[in-house]
């Protein structure tokens, strides 16, 4: 068991299940630009690197002339919504109730204002010293000055961080840092994908993080 003395969360994948949410505006967005829809499951591949590259990932070749007008799109209908299908994993009160004790911050791409709507909606947020979104800081996953400024700020040693994630970024911005990292095998990301990146502890469900680290 690793001892650690800060948590750091990844939220879309890991935490929260909103890809549903996510999918429905992605397609919204591409009906009302007369653009066809994209199957979920092709949807779930694009996220992870933030709001606007999800967009832009999902226009394909129209990016470049239709972006702006995508995102606007995009967020007022998120906004919205983004609560309509997303729910905490299960395991995730449990696992917080028992890390009640340790510090915890959520470090996400997901734009900032979603990210707080999504954790306080969830009754999640009271739950971590903060929440960081895209857009609140210069820098984004897998930036390793990203992590190193919430390692500083919470003045905790790199070696006794650990960074929980369903995704690749989460793997490179922990490893880049010097810190731990830990893959959630059940997200988005396909598990062949994160293994391969060897990170340093992985689990099937959060309940194990309780026989992990302490």
């Amino acid at each position: 068991m690793e001892s650690v003395e800060l948590m750091v969360f990844d939220l879309d994948g890991t935490l929260v299940r909103s890809e549903k949410d996510l999918a429905a505006a992605v397609n919204h967005t591409l009906q009302t630009l007369g653009l066809p829809v994209i199957a979920s499951e092709t949807i779930r591949g694009l996220i992870g690197d933030g709001v606007q590259m999800l967009v832009r990932r999902a226009l394909g070749p129209h990016a470049e002339e239709r972006l702006d007008q995508g995102m606007a799109i995009f967020s007022a209908h998120y906004m919205e919504h983004l609560l309509d299908h997303t729910t905490l994993y299960p395991d995730v009160l449990d696992m917080l109730d028992h890390f009640d004790y340790k510090r915890k911050v959520v470090l996400t791409n997901k734009t900032q204002q979603y990210a707080m709507k999504i954790a306080e909606g969830l009754g999640i947020a009271s739950r971590f010293l903060e929440i960081i979104g895209g857009g609140s800081t210069p820098y984004a996953k897998p930036d390793p000055r990203l992590l190193q400024f919430v390692m500083e700020k919470w003045e905790a040693a790199p070696e006794r961080t650990v960074v929980i994630g369903d995704g690749i970024n989460d793997i490179l911005v922990a490893r880049q840092a010097g810190a731990l990292s830990c893959s959630f095998l059940g997200g988005l990301t396909q598990r062949d994908k994160l293994l391969s990146l060897a990170p340093d502890r992985s689990c099937e469900a959060l309940a194990e993080l309780k026989t992990l680290f302490a």
